[in-house]
């Protein structure tokens, strides 16, 4: 939802807007294994509704070739720096020729802090004890170099408001003739397979209207155990609020299916993917009341990614994060500081 809000950001400032995508080999030349790979990438990008057309394979470095080849009046990053292998600030061409913007980097997440979260088998970044120390001292070899600390890369609370949840929404009532689909879940890490599940979705009806229930913390903790959800009910919110796919979100949705919840949103159907279904708290089946009705529906999305399986990913990489997250927080540090010298010099 970092990158969603950067690319909301953009374009507000222009009318349409390309988003280039690098390749797995560039990343990894750059900054390390990526989590996703390129053509999980180029469909998550292509899912966010603030994309009007993805750029496959764009370089790490963007010239002013790169913007005339897509017909672009200028590029737009977050005011965070980005570097390239060898320490050049990647947007050096475009920022000389005056064909650059810049956006507000959304405060309380980066990859990196996300990264932490999944290494950690502890619940102390969603709930509201003093975190753990296991937590702290993993954190901080996570986001810290050796010497100091980048305020780009540290790990920092996220604080919701409700101007990002407004400006992260569509607004848009459901109109007549719409079909109202419910679908709920935890949609933790908002992944590609969440993408396909609700594409799939869209696909069933010829004006979709679609509803998420996003699940509170504790009861995608019951339910999925472990360390789970990565992401609090805030984070998830904005993460799917900013799907092309989904009309509306419902925070903190009840676990089972209620006749009151369907009869308030007069949903006409209600959808759940291959994952399995847990019952709920006293043993019966949160799908009981739409099943009754006649209005559930099983939806194959034909991904088999899930939230586990990009959590066994970070795991397996884990020591190849570790040192990318301290090589990307000491070549910060070293601009910090060259920047500090110039600031002086005057």
């Amino acid at each position: 939802y970092g990158h969603s809000n950067q690319l909301r950001q953009a374009r507000a400032m222009g009318d349409y807007l390309i988003v280039g995508v690098h390749t797995d080999e560039e990343i990894a030349k750059h900054k390390g294994p990526p989590v996703f790979t390129q053509e999980e990438r180029y469909k998550m990008v292509q899912a966010i509704k603030w994309v009007d057309e993805i750029a496959p394979g764009a370089p790490y470095v963007t010239t002013l070739e790169t913007l005339d080849k897509y017909s672009c009046d200028f590029c737009v990053h977050g005011d965070d720096i980005t570097l390239t292998v060898d320490g050049k600030d990647t947007y050096e061409e475009v920022k000389t020729a005056g064909r650059y913007r810049e956006c507000k980097r959304t405060q309380g997440v980066s990859t990196t802090d996300l990264v932490g979260r999944m290494l950690l088998m502890t619940k102390a970044h969603h709930s509201n004890i003093d975190e753990d120390l296991d937590y702290r001292k993993h954190t901080d070899n996570f986001g810290k170099g050796p010497k100091g600390h980048s305020p780009w890369t540290g790990v920092s609370q996220f604080l919701q408001t409700s101007q990002k949840i407004i400006q992260f929404a569509s607004g848009k009532e459901p109109q007549p003739g719409d079909t109202i689909i419910y679908v709920a879940g935890a949609f933790d890490l908002f992944h590609v397979g969440h993408v396909d599940f609700l594409e799939k979705v869209h696909q069933l009806a010829e004006k979709p209207y679609i509803i998420a229930g996003l699940h509170f913390d504790q009861e995608v903790n019951r339910y999925k155990g472990k360390n789970y959800p990565i992401m609090n009910i805030h984070e998830r919110t904005l993460s799917v609020l900013a799907c092309r796919y989904v009309s509306e979100v419902v925070i903190g949705a009840p676990y089972a299916v209620t006749a009151d919840l369907l009869d308030h949103f007069r949903v006409t159907l209600v959808c759940h993917g291959m994952t399995e279904v847990v019952p709920d708290k006293d043993g019966s089946d949160p799908y009981e009341e739409p099943k009754r009705r006649g209005i559930f529906q099983l939806v194959d999305s034909g991904s088999n990614l899930t939230t586990d399986l990009i959590v066994q990913r970070i795991i397996k990489n884990r020591l190849e994060f570790e040192a990318r997250n301290q090589k990307k927080e000491a070549k910060e540090l070293a601009v910090l500081e060259a920047m500090r010298r110039l600031e002086e010099e005057k």
